[in-house]
């Protein structure tokens, strides 16, 4: 008897296959007690499990940077440096040495202490550094047991992969030929790994409670990644529709192919930009071959990550004039200036630990403090522009003061360049993003003095709706389409037109297809979403007019929730189509 089961569509795609449960592993080990003789040998072959367990997490990372980009891979950079800190390897050898225990009894009661003292904190991110130690724990013990990780066991056809959560890891190894989707107990749509499996172009469903005991390896399944819906031996009638709406799913792709050199532009002839959001160099390639019009959010942080100094001048100014090079024929080049603290550190940054860093000491308030940092950055970006169409743009400004004291330096920088005879455009646009509420109330003062707004909605739905959006418990919460947001947005583009200047959206509602038809009616721009996105959202404006979403929005401003605005866009332009 088929089984319906909801979850969070976290990664859009139909698959149709036999289940494959991934069962947790029982690590079991005996403590032993080591004569005095043996205590040298014992930490010998800790440090041969650590050599192997970073040695598998640099094998992954070069994977991770091939098949889903490099800023996505710097997360096991930072899994590198969990196994390189000297605070917590030596840890575990004085445990060996002191008490005279082998390698695996050592390694379980440093990283006990350690999870155990990070998921104490109130810090959401220091919890996140839990998960990180807990995973980069347990594939240390793994080599210390010799046990090999092998995420699909000894499956010989292609799989549904069920398991209670996918950690960063295990999804930078899956292969798209062995595994057509994936579910998870637990996970949100915005997960490391629900973005990863986006970027992979694998469906996936997360936080689905208990699938795991529902499921049992064998069992047919049909996963619907758009809407959240996992059936569970479904009847072939099922299966056969699931089976036409895969065809055409396929079909839809090798159409939205056709539009990769086509401009954006709607069905009565309204022209926007699509744009890409990315974090290195080398993912400008990937966003020029995905058809984008251009890049809408370089995350220059990237550069600054995975390192043990800052990136000097010079480096900074290649890689910025390597984008500009690689998104050629004039097409703009959005770079943010540094966005570094709330959930991403730099080690050799010593920042100071926070209750909450996310309203903290964080991004445009640590340049405007740490200056020579800041003057450094700009000075590269400068130089950059003579290069191609780049612009800045300035991440969590909440005032026009800090709008100001941010242009002041770059003035300051701009006649030091003169001074000394160096290129760079002088009518360089400058930006900032829009992701404090207090920024989107008073976006009519802040749109007389900056070129151009950028909406990221990640951290403006949070904020508005005093929500972590990485906390099941509250995820419902989470809402884009929560009339607040949408007035919000509406007010900043409004702001920015009144003035003459454009408005971009650089949040991951920009990519959403129920999102695009309200953003096009509000009059936004610019949208810049990950590259896989762009082909299907050109797709869709071809089939929208511009003057008929403007009238839904009027419409739709008036409702009073996330779900009825969804509803009205599903049944009254959406399936209208």
């Amino acid at each position: 008897m088929s089984l319906l089961c909801k979850g969070i569509a976290a990664a859009q795609g139909i698959a149709i296959g036999h289940a494959f449960v991934k069962v947790e592993q029982t690590l079991s080990y005996t403590r032993t007690t080591l004569e005095a003789d043996q205590v040298a040998a014992e930490v010998a072959r800790l440090k041969e499990a650590v050599g192997k367990t970073i040695s598998q997490l640099e094998a992954i990372k070069q994977k991770a940077s091939k098949d889903i980009g490099e800023a996505e891979a710097k997360i096991f950079e930072a899994h590198q440096l969990i196994m390189s800190d000297p605070e917590f390897i030596g840890a575990i050898e004085s445990n060996i040495e002191s008490e005279k225990i082998n390698s695996e009894s050592a390694l379980e009661g440093v990283s006990n202490m350690f999870v155990g003292m990070f998921e104490s904190m109130e810090d959401e991110y220091m919890r996140e550094r839990a998960a990180d130690l807990r995973d980069v724990s347990k594939r240390l013990l793994k080599n210390l047991l010799g046990i090999e990780d092998s995420l699909l066991g000894d499956a010989t056809e292609a799989v549904i992969l069920v398991c209670h959560d996918l950690t960063p890891s295990d999804t930078a190894q899956l292969d798209k030929d062995q595994v057509k989707a994936f579910v998870t107990n637990i996970g949100g749509r915005t997960s490391h790994s629900a973005i990863m499996a986006r970027t992979m172009e694998i469906p996936a469903v997360t936080g689905l409670s208990d699938i795991t005991e529902k499921v049992k390896s064998g069992d047919m399944l049909v996963v619907d990644g758009e809407t959240g819906d996992v059936f569970v031996n479904p009847d072939q009638d099922l299966i056969a529709s699931y089976e036409q709406k895969l065809k055409e799913f396929h079909e839809q792709k090798a159409t939205w192919a056709k539009l990769i050199n086509e401009p954006s532009v709607t069905k009565d002839g309204h022209h926007v930009e699509l744009v890409a959001n990315i974090g290195t160099p080398h993912d400008a390639e990937g966003a020029d071959k995905a058809g984008a019009e251009g890049i809408g959010l370089f995350r220059t942080e990237f550069l600054y990550m995975g390192r043990d100094n800052f990136p000097t001048e010079e480096e900074q100014f290649e890689a910025y004039k390597a984008v500009a090079a690689t998104i050629d024929n004039n097409r703009p080049v959005v770079i943010r200036t540094l966005d570094i603290g709330g959930d991403k550190e730099l080690p050799y940054l010593d920042l100071p630990h926070e209750m909450n860093p996310f309203l903290g000491y964080r991004a445009i308030r640590i340049c405007l403090d740490q200056v020579d940092l800041f003057k450094t950055q700009l000075r590269a970006l400068l130089r950059a522009s003579a290069f191609g169409n780049i612009k800045i743009m300035y991440p969590m400004i909440a005032s026009l003061v800090e709008l100001r004291q941010a242009n002041a330096i770059l003035e300051e920088v701009k006649e030091d360049l003169r001074q000394n005879g160096i290129a760079f455009n002088e009518e360089i646009e400058v930006g900032m993003m829009i992701e404090i509420p207090a920024a989107a109330v008073v976006a009519d003062q802040l749109a007389k003095e900056a070129d151009f707004f950028s909406i990221g909605t990640n951290d403006l739905i949070q904020y508005t709706m005093a929500v972590d959006r990485m906390n099941q418990q509250i995820s419902y919460l989470y809402d884009p389409f929560n009339p607040a947001v949408l007035r919000l947005i509406k007010n900043v583009i409004d702001a920015a037109h009144k003035e003459g200047k454009w408005a971009g959206m650089c949040g991951e509602m920009a990519g959403e297809e129920y999102a695009l038809p309200v953003l096009l009616g509000f009059g936004l721009d610019e949208f810049s979403m990950s590259a896989p996105s762009i082909l299907r959202s050109r797709h869709l404006l071809t089939q929208l007019s511009m003057e008929e979403m403007k009238a839904a929005t009027n419409e739709i401003l008036n409702l009073a929730t996330g779900e009825e605005i969804r509803a009205y866009i599903k049944e009254n332009i959406l399936d209208k189509l």
